[in-house]
């Protein structure tokens, strides 16, 4: 009897070790770093918590806000995107935007038939902006990143992704779209290295001398609707005019991409524009309206009223500070997504370690074992998602970095350090 009892306790003991090695990695790192650690790891064939450490306490989630982006449009935006409704009046077209991200935007794969329908369209053409009810930039973005590429401007119709590039060769400039070379001028200031800078509240693009660069910028516009206009206007060549007509109910519908074309750019290489236009298009699928809170509310109460803790989620990219999430949380959100889409597809969306997307630099093996989302802000640093173990299982985790002053390289070593522990014990 004392045996079977000697035995029992050994099994138990080592069935726990893991856990306990792994937490102590977890804990000297929070101590050694000086920063906050929240951690889970979650098995979703037991549907339980494995290991825990402050999983229950709110973080800065950064891009990991992305992920419930991604479950509101798995949800709710089917195969493909819609670009625009429309509606034939006369010898004219009334169209609205429907934050497709995709129009001209390089960043992904385009499709022409916006292009198409607009440019072979007999009669007048009237673009109307009536349906969007969104501020520019999000609630808890920083200001003084207004003019930074990953802070591009939302909007009801984007084009060319809301960002002008400029580029210097030799002595001359371009921009693409051309249209904003109009609004191009060269100061007569140096500054520590050349940059292009643009106004806050306006389109003007200033170039100041200094240190060389690379000699490219790519810079967020104002996406105001005289701008789409005349974009558009000098894109179709022809004249596109305004015209404030509310949407209507009669209006057709024109597809455009594939919705995995922009979850993979999104979730991969964390492209914040998409994320929020993404938003944006489940909020046209719920209502008529292009409105952020529309979207998070919907799908909060519809489908996420059992996460362990209520999220505060207030924009789709997550380059708000105003976001909290609970690990667990993260983790559970995960194992929903995972119950939602087949493996095989799931994981082709997502960031791979050592292969692809904000990962591909680390997590490195011969076979990749980390699938998932990044997100980091200043001082800031979170990856969550799917590991897979050495013996082939399939585990969920959330760990979230806050409030560090060491570089971000250091936090990643760790966490590297701790995630392949989990893969070579489980």
């Amino acid at each position: 009897m004392r045996l079977v009892v000697f035995i029992f306790w050994l099994v138990a003991l080592g069935a726990c070790a893991p856990g306990r090695v792994i937490l102590k990695q977890i804990t000297q790192s929070e101590k050694k770093l000086q920063h906050h650690v929240g951690f889970a790891l979650y098995d979703p064939q037991l549907k339980k918590f494995l290991i825990e450490h402050q999983s229950d306490k709110y973080f800065t989630p950064a891009s990991n806000t992305k992920i419930f982006t991604f479950y509101a449009g798995l949800n709710l935006l089917g195969d493909s995107v819609t670009t625009l409704r429309y509606l034939p009046m006369g010898d004219s077209l009334i169209f609205w935007g429907m934050g497709d991200p995709s129009f001209l935007y390089k960043q992904v794969h385009q499709s022409d038939n916006a292009f198409r329908f607009l440019q072979s369209f007999p009669g007048k053409l009237y673009f109307s902006a009536t349906n969007f009810y969104t501020e520019p930039l999000g609630p808890g973005w920083a200001l003084s990143d207004y003019d930074s590429y990953y802070s591009a401007e939302r909007s009801a119709l984007p084009v060319y992704g809301n960002l002008v590039e400029v580029k210097k060769t030799g002595d001359e400039f371009s921009t693409t779209p051309a249209y904003f070379m109009e609004h191009f001028t060269v100061a007569n200031q140096q500054r520590d290295r050349e940059v292009v800078m643009r106004g806050l509240d306006d389109n003007q693009l200033t170039y100041f001398t200094g240190a060389k660069s690379s000699g490219e910028w790519t810079i967020p516009f104002r996406s105001t609707t005289d701008v789409v206009i005349d974009l558009l206007s000098d894109t179709l060549k022809r004249e596109v005019a305004e015209a404030a007509l509310l949407l209507s109910a009669e209006a057709k519908t024109l597809k455009s991409v594939p919705v995995d074309s922009l979850f993979k750019v999104m979730m991969q290489e964390s492209d914040n524009f998409i994320a929020e236009q993404l938003l944006l298009q489940c909020a046209a699928v719920v209502s008529d309206s292009l409105k952020e809170s529309i979207a998070i509310k919907f799908v909060t109460e519809k489908w996420l009223t059992d996460l362990p803790d209520k999220p505060r989620w207030v924009d789709g990219s997550g380059l708000s500070r105003y976001n909290l999430f609970t690990p667990r949380s993260v983790a559970v959100l995960w194992d929903k997504i995972y119950t939602l889409v087949p493996q095989e597809r799931l994981f082709s969306l997502l960031a791979v370690g050592g292969k692809s997307g904000t990962i591909k630099n680390w997590y490195k093996n011969e076979t990749p074992y980390v699938f998932g989302k990044t997100g980091t802000l200043s001082n800031n640093h979170i990856l969550s998602g799917y590991l897979v173990t050495r013996k082939g299982k399939v585990l969920i985790f959330s760990f979230m970095n806050n409030n560090y002053l060491a570089p971000t390289n250091e936090v990643r070593k760790r966490m590297e350090e701790i995630l392949f522990t989990i893969y070579t014990k489980y």
